[in-house]
């Protein structure tokens, strides 16, 4: 196994790793709207949120030599289903090879943001 620690993501602010690649897989952390650099959280709307939460993740995907098409599955989470139009519009952006994926509303989010993303890619 490979742990994945990049200062251009959020750092783990809990016991866990932003990623790890074991058997051919890249298995990221969720990602939230958080602005590595300062902590910040990136935004008030679910647009705005989601965008970040992509491009942290792109990071991840880079540090290990990857782009969002070896992206196999994902798994979003909603604060409120009603930003599902919203929130796919930023997705399909990022995810243009359509992985498989689950969404979810949640009651609560870490830092109350909007939305939440993890995926897993292929090494």
């Amino acid at each position: 196994m490979k742990v994945t620690s990049t200062p251009r993501a959020p750092a783990a602010i809990g016991p866990y790793s932003q990623a790890i690649a074991a058997n051919g897989f890249l298995f990221t952390s969720g990602q939230i709207a958080i602005i590595p650099e300062t902590g910040d959280i990136d935004g008030a709307t679910i647009e705005q949120q989601a965008e970040r939460c992509c491009r942290n993740l792109g990071e991840l995907l880079k540090e290990n030599g990857l782009g969002f098409e070896s992206v196999v599955k994902t798994v979003c989470f909603l604060a409120d289903m009603g930003d599902f139009a919203a929130f796919n519009a930023v997705y399909a952006k990022y995810f243009t090879g359509k992985p498989a994926r689950s969404c979810v509303a949640v009651k609560t989010l870490p830092k109350n943001v909007l939305c939440e993303i993890e995926l897993i890619a292929e090494l």
